[in-house]
């Protein structure tokens, strides 16, 4: 499994990762249901960290500077994900134009071998929107494959742009403020950073 850092300091498992898409939601006099939404989602982390004394003054300036701007970090994947990857190119290259709302994309194979499992993470390289594969996708053959996905695109994909995966995949966030913790010593020694969320920064 690989490891994922925050500030320096190692992400601990158990981590959550959620997906925030609001959806509203009514029954009909038939007591049919309807539901609808804005077609907007994030990814929203939740984690703690095990900290070195190399990393105590980069945990303190966190949680006292980066409640106002974005950030960036690699986006932690799914423990069965990170075991079933073996993708060779951490930046496979679209083949066919993908318009803005579609669900898949056009992958070449001329650059990459190797599977990228569903439920991998990945972001295009023309905007930062983290996106998560909903189907098994295997790079070993000849021909072009397609590549779905979710949510739906937030920018046209042209002919040649970059899907970024593994250590390539970097989300961009903002620390949720709405239960800001600092940082315990024990003893002088670094003993819980708190738990810290991030929501993607859209």
């Amino acid at each position: 499994m690989s490891v994922y850092y925050y500030k320096g300091a190692r992400i601990l498992a158990p981590y959550s990762i959620s997906s925030n898409e609001p959806m509203f939601e009514v029954d009909t006099v038939s007591l049919k249901k309807q539901r609808a939404t804005q077609n907007v989602q994030r990814w929203e982390l939740s984690f703690n960290t095990v900290g070195t004394p190399d990393t105590v003054q980069d945990m303190i300036i966190a949680a006292v500077l980066d409640t106002q701007s974005v950030d960036t970090m690699v986006m932690p994947q799914i423990p069965v994900v990170d075991e079933l990857t073996t993708i060779t190119n951490n930046s496979p290259v679209i083949a066919q134009l993908a318009p803005l709302g579609a669900t898949s994309v056009t992958m070449g194979v001329s650059s990459t071998s190797g599977t990228l499992p569903k439920g991998s993470f990945f972001k295009f390289s023309n905007h930062d929107k983290i996106y998560i594969t909903t189907t098994d996708i295997n790079f070993d053959g000849s021909t072009d494959l397609p590549v779905s996905f979710f949510p739906s695109l937030r920018l046209e994909q042209p002919v040649g742009n970059e899907m970024k995966v593994g250590s390539n995949a970097i989300i961009t966030y903002y620390k949720n403020i709405d239960n800001m913790s600092g940082v315990t010593f024990s003893d002088g020694v670094l003993s819980n950073s708190g738990t810290i969320e991030l929501v993607e920064a859209l």
